[in-house]
């Protein structure tokens, strides 16, 4: 990765490690880390701390639409956000006086960041295997704890969030965008070694 880099992008779907390897990225001085999910969040985990209601348009979300529905609207949804991801990413490649900037999520598309034009801005995709995606999310969600309606919400997120890793797999190989897999080592010296510059096709 080139040092001059003022952004790193880090994509990739839920329960990857994409927040805890931006977290130590965004350790280093004169670095800061942000989410997309800051500026706007899809219904994301049906899950809540114990006693805390799943709100009723995230059940509805995943009892009612199927899994191809729910990527054609999470994608519309990242389509929405992305003007407002790129002026986020332009403000801090273009502004020497801001920090450099990690910045992790879901919303980062590999076709959409392939195509930014700032300088200083590089990006890197995590994937994972089926089997780490699953240990993860019924570990986090307390899926073994949960009721019959709760596990139905889990297991209906777990199966969005791996159509979702297929489809952005796919998209990141037509690009021959660069990609790190979670099950291996995904740490910062990894990550840095393949980061690279946008645009890199």
């Amino acid at each position: 990765m080139t040092p001059t880099a003022r952004v790193i992008l880090i994509g990739g779907s839920s329960h990857c490690g994409k927040s805890t390897l931006a977290g130590h990225l965004a350790a280093r001085p004169g670095w800061t880390v942000s989410s997309t999910d800051h500026l706007g969040r899809h219904p994301g985990r049906p899950w809540r701390p114990a006693g805390e209601a799943v709100p009723a348009h995230v059940v509805a979300y995943y009892l009612e639409l199927s899994t191809e529905a729910q990527l054609a609207d999470v994608r519309r949804y990242y389509e929405t956000l992305w003007p407002a991801i790129e002026a986020l990413v332009r403000r801090h490649a273009e502004d020497e006086s801001l920090p450099r900037l990690v910045l992790e999520g879901s919303a980062l598309w590999p076709e959409q960041v392939s195509g930014l034009k700032a300088p200083g801005v590089a990006a890197v995709w995590l994937t994972a295997s089926p089997a780490l995606f699953e240990a993860r999310i019924l570990a986090e969600s307390g899926h073994v704890l949960a009721d019959a309606p709760g596990r139905t919400l889990i297991e209906a997120f777990l199966a969005r969030t791996l159509a979702f890793d297929a489809i952005l797999r796919e998209a990141a190989c037509g690009l021959a965008a660069p990609m790190l897999n979670a099950d291996e080592d995904v740490g910062v010296e990894a990550c840095l070694a393949t980061l690279r510059p946008v645009p890199w096709t």
